[in-house]
């Protein structure tokens, strides 16, 4: 692991500058309507469609060629509030997996009820899933889809700060 070089004092002083000169208290209503999709890239659809419908419980609502790339496959799932996780392969490119890095995903978090939370953590363990959480933070678990995509399952509403995020400044 790389040595890091960083003042913690001044990163937090530069949060408490941005949170200062804009974020919104009154905001105005946002131009956006949600998350359409989000899209990543798998190796195997077969594959991705039977973690996240099968493992998951997210239903797969459409599929069909990429308009982009002869032979690539585009598909959905539902994941709620209107919103959508999209695929594509992209087979013969040979893409290889990538490391975590500027302009990458970090990962994708998911709401889910608390119900739905403590029964997915044990679909999780009864599938041999291994994910980190809710140790550090209470209303999340975190886990690696097949393509080493990380997802986080969030029992917090939309919309809504997670309770375990540290008071800062």
């Amino acid at each position: 692991m790389a040595t890091l070089d960083r003042d913690l004092t001044a990163l937090s002083a530069r949060r408490a500058e941005l949170r200062e000169r804009y974020l919104q208290a009154d905001r105005q209503p946002s131009n956006g309507r949600g998350v359409h999709h989000l899209a990543l890239i798998c190796a195997d659809p077969e594959r991705t469609i039977r973690f996240y419908q099968d493992v998951l419980g997210f239903p797969l609502v459409e599929l069909f060629e990429n308009r982009d790339y002869e032979g690539s496959t585009h598909f959905f799932f539902d994941i709620g509030a209107g919103n959508m996780l999209a695929f594509f392969d992209f087979p013969g490119l040979g893409l290889a997996p990538v490391p975590e890095g500027l302009g990458g995903v970090q990962h994708v978090a998911i709401s889910v009820e608390p119900e739905t939370f403590e029964r997915l953590k044990r679909v999780l363990d009864d599938n041999g899933i291994a994910y980190i959480g809710p140790d550090r933070a209470a209303e999340s678990v975190y886990f690696k889809d097949p393509d080493g995509i990380q997802v986080e399952l969030i029992r917090q509403p939309l919309m809504e700060i997670p309770e375990s995020a540290p008071a800062d400044g």
